[in-house]
């Protein structure tokens, strides 16, 4: 008679260990679960802890529905009659009220007897006081359908208001990205949201990512989760004639960061940890063979067309084109992710000391979005380049480099020059950190204020190391930003 002989904890540990490499046909989000590991005893479960994170496996795709063409605006009040909107909130800022984009909105809701009332108290580049008394009027009013008309930050501050009116009762920071937030998922539908971009750069009417500056860290942050998209982003590109030509430039090279940013991203499959449930899984994932395509189209269209609508108002040509771009980017970016041009752009704009960028009608000192991230861009694809040479170098003859004879290992050179020459031709930029009031001794804090930024940080390439080298790391690129 054979006798069954039990197996050791040692040879239980090494067969669930096994299983999880191997998947064994079954979910591997789900292989590994907390019956098995305590099963395994005290010593073997601890070994299996320290082990490390298992990567991503997956990517997901996910993007608002688009109309996009010139004068379907107009169309938006019957957008808000098709889903049974009755009572609609309007989010745009002070410059957008009286123009023609939301004078066309408001024509549509009225002439299919749709209920609104206006907030039009969004703050450009919005800080959380700006945001919070977004959410008290949101509150207040109770609204079935939610409208945004501006640029990324009216339909940023639209998303967050929405958010927090369907969560009455949650803190601040409960839905705000970790680890300056609580990383809270959102479990709930929240209420349909059309937006209406009035820039060509954010691409927020296609994600459901959005910024703000939180005062008390000196520096931007958000909340980025798939129920924040809009449910239709309506892009017209007549609502972008009316951009001055700063405004032009500055969006997009949002565009440019953007695409540049998702397209040399860690690969998807590169995350950790893998998610243990799919409700986890970022909304920035890494590169993907999806976001690639919409990435690299951006890229080509906004290094071709947005010098022509910065130089010439009259190109109708470019201004439509450079829209589109804008989200063909939010498409792609929403789903793989920037890296560490956004990670560095947030404490820059949120320790800015007193920079006021030309064209913007605000009362405010202001560092517009897209100028914070292009200013360390030709440094940080230096910095990248040799993490995907071919990736750099792509993008580089994007730009117009010759890279007939170019060496892997000077990709990152070829790419950075080739952005620091397109910055210069556009014009009215800041040439490095210095003209925006920074010195030397500002770049440990601001190397602080962006080690958080980690929704980001993680899916820059070269940087998966510890936090020190982290430190030295951003501080090298930043002391190479100063100028150039």
């Amino acid at each position: 008679m054979l006798t069954k002989v039990a197996p050791t904890v040692r040879q239980r540990a090494t067969s669930l260990l096994r299983t999880i490499q191997n998947h064994s046909g079954n979910c591997p989000c789900h292989a590994c679960t907390s019956s098995a590991i305590a099963g395994l005893g005290a010593v073997a479960a601890r070994k299996l802890a320290s082990a490390p994170p298992l990567k991503e496996y997956a990517f997901e795709l996910a993007a608002s529905n688009i109309r996009y063409g010139n004068g379907v605006t107009r169309e938006v009040g019957m957008d808000f009659k098709n889903i049974g909107a009755k009572k609609v909130a309007v989010f745009t800022d002070s410059n957008i009220l009286n123009l023609d984009p939301m004078k066309n909105a408001i024509a549509a809701l009225e002439s299919e007897g749709i209920q609104y009332e206006i907030f039009s108290n969004v703050r450009v580049e919005p800080k959380d006081p700006a945001v919070k008394e977004a959410i008290a009027w949101a509150k207040g009013y109770g609204a079935d359908a939610y409208l945004a008309v501006g640029g990324g930050s009216v339909m940023d501050t639209c998303k967050i208001a929405s958010l927090y009116e369907s969560y009455p009762d949650a803190d601040f920071l409960d839905f705000v990205n970790a680890p300056i937030g609580k990383g809270r998922p959102i479990d709930k539908k929240l209420k349909p949201l059309i937006a209406v971009p009035t820039t060509a750069g954010t691409g927020s009417e296609t994600t459901g990512t959005a910024i703000f500056d939180l005062v008390s860290a000196k520096a931007k942050t958000g909340i980025a989760h798939r129920a924040l998209k809009p449910l239709l982003g309506i892009v017209d590109p007549i609502n972008t004639r009316s951009m001055p030509s700063q405004v032009k430039s500055s969006s997009g090279l949002d565009v440019l960061c953007h695409s540049l940013e998702s397209w040399t991203a860690i690969p998807f499959n590169e995350r950790v940890p893998r998610p243990t449930n799919p409700i986890l899984r970022p909304a920035y994932q890494g590169a993907n063979p999806i976001s690639d395509v919409f990435s690299l189209e951006a890229l080509k269209m906004t290094v071709k067309y947005l010098p022509r609508t910065v130089h010439d108002a009259g190109d109708v040509e470019a201004q439509e084109k450079m829209i589109l771009a804008a989200t063909l980017a939010g498409v792609g970016f929403g789903n793989a992710g920037v890296h560490l041009c956004h990670g560095l752009s947030y404490p820059i704009s949120g320790m800015n000391k007193g920079y006021k960028h030309a064209g913007y009608q605000v009362d405010h000192s202001i560092i517009p979005h897209g100028v914070s991230v292009a200013v360390t861009a030709p440094q940080v694809f230096r910095f990248t380049g040799p993490t995907n040479p071919e990736r750099h170098l792509i993008a580089a003859e994007i730009f117009g480099a010759d890279i007939t004879n170019a060496k892997a290992e000077s990709a990152g050179e070829i790419l950075g020059e080739a952005i620091q020459e397109f910055l210069l031709k556009l014009g009215d930029q800041p040439r490095g950190i210095s003209d925006l009031g920074f010195t030397k001794d500002d770049i440990p804090a601001l190397v602080e204020g962006a080690l958080p930024q980690a929704r980001v940080l993680m899916l820059a390439p070269n940087f998966q190391n510890e936090d020190d080298r982290k430190r030295e790391d951003l501080a090298k690129i930043l002391e190479a930003s100063l100028t150039y």
